[in-house]
């Protein structure tokens, strides 16, 4: 699966990883660290078109339920069948096992101009409460 240092970010901590002609998405090891404890996971349909920034799925975890944001334009190609049935995956490994959807995208530009880990990184560091 992807590597967290190839991978592209949004700002509400999805990752995008461009697979052959598909880009796969899921949460970064620092959203899965805020969410704690996955419980159940709600994945889009394959089939479906979604638009960049759209809300296509939700994480909930023992404290609360989270959007996740579509870093891409496109059509879902697959679902991670894996992460429906044990949402424990998403803590437990982010970027390998715990992956959320393949996307087909419309505007493979759009990744692009998502933050590469270096930005991500930085981003994180100038979220964090001073100490």
């Amino acid at each position: 699966m992807p590597d967290p240092k190839s991978s592209r970010y949004m700002k509400s901590h999805e990752w995008a990883a461009l697979d052959g002609d598909e880009v796969v998405v899921g949460v970064s090891d620092h959203a899965q660290h805020e969410i704690t404890d996955v419980v159940f996971v709600d994945l889009p349909k394959a089939g479906r078109t979604i638009s960049q920034g759209e809300a296509v799925a939700v994480v909930e975890s023992v404290k609360a339920a989270f959007d996740i944001y579509a870093p891409v334009s496109g059509e879902v190609v697959a679902v991670n069948d894996a992460v429906l049935q044990n949402p424990g995956l998403v803590n437990s490994s982010p970027h390998d096992d715990g992956w959320f959807f393949r996307v087909k995208p419309g505007n493979p530009g759009e990744l692009d101009a998502l933050m590469d880990s270096e930005a991500y990184e930085a981003f994180l560091k100038s979220e964090a409460p001073a100490s």
